[in-house]
């Protein structure tokens, strides 16, 4: 029996995710650059036409981000209240390392999770008339 009928696990989708690897065999490579999504998955030939992870991704990470900095920000604040260059040399990284590190592999894992879960666009369905 092929591997490709056998549906993952919840736990097998969401390692896929994590690992940046197609939804589908979680052997193949899910992009081609730092976003960019491939066409299709080089082992299994998996059509990746289905995706639309949307805003989803930047917006979880902006929030998570937006916590951490915010809150690391604020205690340096109130206990060394240091020169407001120093805020800068130390929150500008830190944003930049806290939305770009995870944001490829949210991404994945939310197609991933999309693939599972066999998410569609809505369509509107037929309206019966009495």
């Amino acid at each position: 029996m092929s591997n490709f009928l056998v549906r993952p696990t919840l736990s097998q989708t969401i390692l896929r995710g994590i690992a940046c690897k197609c939804p589908r065999c979680g052997k193949g490579k899910l992009f081609s650059g730092f976003l960019t999504l491939r066409p299709a998955c080089d082992r299994c030939e998996q059509d990746y036409s289905f995706i639309d992870a949307g805003d989803g991704p930047a917006v979880f990470i902006i929030l998570i981000a937006g916590f951490i900095v915010v809150a690391a920000a604020l205690v340096v604040e109130v206990k060394y209240q240091p020169a407001l260059w120093i805020h800068a040399v130390l929150w500008i990284p830190l944003v930049l390392a806290v939305t770009l590190w995870p944001l490829r592999a949210m991404k994945s894992l939310l197609i991933s999770l999309q693939f599972h879960h066999k998410a569609a666009e809505g369509r509107a369905v037929p309206r019966r008339h009495a």
